[in-house]
């Protein structure tokens, strides 16, 4: 592998080196406790438009038995490993900082962290399993090795319930976010600083509502690319961040996890 796929690599893992790059071995327990952060934060304020569609003001969240239940578990999606996070794992609203206030929220979700104050919290953490090479002396290249390891996505995968209209309000602050800081912000997460370059919208279907984005992230001068979904089925709304550290090591894009989200959409609905 070349020194600087080997070094935005690095870059890469270090900006997600809590839950999602330990997706493919964790371990069971939930992920800690809300700080209230994001929910002090103006960008977590609903926007003018989107935050009444389809809401209901009396609706109860889902019980935490509840949410368990509609959260993926092995063998939920072919050819994938899930777990779930634990407290070690999880990182807090207050372990994320930004350089703008409107950006707030959307860094937080994009590291997994709370939105706002949800009365149910869980967090899973899915790993695809490396395919298989149809040449039979790749067992024998190392480098070829690592390339199979790496060449797979990973998600983490929070669903949180809200009560009355929660989950319509996070997701219409979170859509707001993304469009004030659609040409970047600095964030720093668990003390490594990384650059939002930019944040793309990408066509995606699922639940009552549904959207995705592109975040291009730079940091010591390597950029690679991320994936956050939202999906609102009810008063219950499910945010996916996948990384690709293979198309990371490349600085190039990826696709986005399907699989695991139409399993999640499934198991939603």
């Amino acid at each position: 592998m070349r020194p600087t796929a080997i070094r935005r690599t690095a870059v890469a893992a270090t900006v997600m080196s809590l839950a999602l790059l330990t997706a493919a071995c964790g371990s069971d327990g939930d992920a800690g406790k809300d700080n209230g952060k994001a929910s002090d934060s103006a960008s977590a304020k609903p926007a003018d438009k989107g935050a009444d569609k389809g809401a209901d003001s009396t609706a109860k969240a889902l019980t935490a038995a509840e949410l368990e239940k509609v959260s993926l578990a092995q063998g939920d999606v072919k050819d994938h490993r899930i777990a779930k996070a634990t407290p070690a794992d999880a990182i807090e609203g207050d372990a994320v900082t930004v350089d703008k206030a409107a950006c707030d929220v959307f860094a937080d979700v994009l590291m997994g962290a709370r939105a706002g104050k949800p009365a149910a919290f869980t967090q899973r953490k899915v790993a695809g399993l490396p395919k298989k090479s149809d040449d039979p002396k790749a067992s024998e290249d190392p480098e070829k090795m690592l390339e199979a390891m790496m060449n797979v996505t990973t998600t983490l995968t929070t669903l949180q319930a809200y009560d009355g209209k929660g989950a319509d309000e996070a997701l219409a602050g979170l859509r707001t976010a993304a469009t004030e800081c659609a040409s970047g912000f600095t964030l720093t997460a668990a003390g490594a600083k990384q650059k939002v370059t930019k944040i793309a919208e990408v066509p995606v279907k699922g639940g009552e509502e549904a959207v995705a984005w592109t975040v291009t992230v730079e940091g010591e001068g390597e950029k690679y690319a991320m994936k956050l979904i939202q999906l609102r089925q009810g008063t219950t709304l499910a945010s996916l961040t996948s990384l690709n550290l293979s198309a990371a090591a490349e600085g190039g894009d990826f696709e986005l996890p399907t699989a695991v989200i139409d399993a999640q959409v499934a198991k939603l609905a």
